[in-house]
């Protein structure tokens, strides 16, 4: 074998592997990131999107990143369907009126591949970058699984609950289809939550923030 032909098996021998570096990379497999990752529970409008926005507005953005597990959902679902991005992220009628079609189509791709919308996010918000990841929807069995299988020991599980009443108050309704889906009654039953807490009337909220945030500066102190 030539000396040529030596280097241009060696070349293409690299090349073959890029895809699975970067996968790697990506995935923060070959990466110190993350030391910290929070996983956040609760039912629609009990508060954990404010929550994890203060957990987040507390901390260094270079630091920490919020990962929402229905980002690339929703953005692929608007792709799809030629809907505005945009509004399927916010707490508006909008996202409301598509909800049973965009969880029906989730629930197709999440039979094929319960990892898939979670590594997507991960993608998406480019975890890989961020030693605190707060990921602030986890709705299923599946996903609680998968997070402790890739990334065992740094994970930190946060249940907010609110009161019917309270929820009501904040613009919540009962929708069948939605409300008694699997995607809002699959953690129900889980009792071993690192820590529940009541967002009924706020009350909590600060002492909470308070503790997530010294794990934070606890796991960022030992990289140093």
């Amino acid at each position: 074998m030539t000396r040529i032909s030596i280097i241009a098996q060696k070349t293409l021998t690299i090349l073959n592997l890029l895809p699975l570096v970067w996968a790697l990379l990506s995935h923060g497999v070959m990466s110190k990131n993350p030391v910290i990752i929070f996983l956040f529970s609760g039912k629609r409008k009990s508060g954990k999107d404010y929550i994890t926005d203060m957990l987040q507005q507390r901390l260094d953005e270079t630091q920490s990143k919020i990962i929402r597990l229905s980002g690339p959902i929703k953005r692929q679902f608007a792709t799809d369907n030629g809907l505005d991005y945009s509004h399927l992220l916010t707490a508006s009628d909008y996202k409301e009126k598509y909800r049973l079609d965009m969880i029906a189509w989730s629930e197709a791709k999440r039979t094929q591949d319960t990892g898939f919308f979670i590594r997507a996010a991960i993608d998406m918000y480019e975890g890989s970058k961020y030693p605190i990841w707060i990921v602030s929807d986890m709705r299923r069995q599946s996903d609680l699984a998968w997070f402790p299988q890739h990334y065992d020991n740094i994970i930190y599980t946060v249940r907010i609950t609110a009161s019917e009443a309270a929820r009501k108050q904040r613009g919540w309704t009962f929708t069948s289809g939605v409300d008694d889906a699997e995607s809002e009654c699959d953690l129900d039953n889980i009792t071993d939550w690192n820590q529940e807490v009541d967002n009924s009337n706020c009350s909590g909220i600060v002492e909470l923030l308070d503790h997530l945030t010294t794990l934070c500066n606890d796991k960022l102190n030992n990289l140093q």
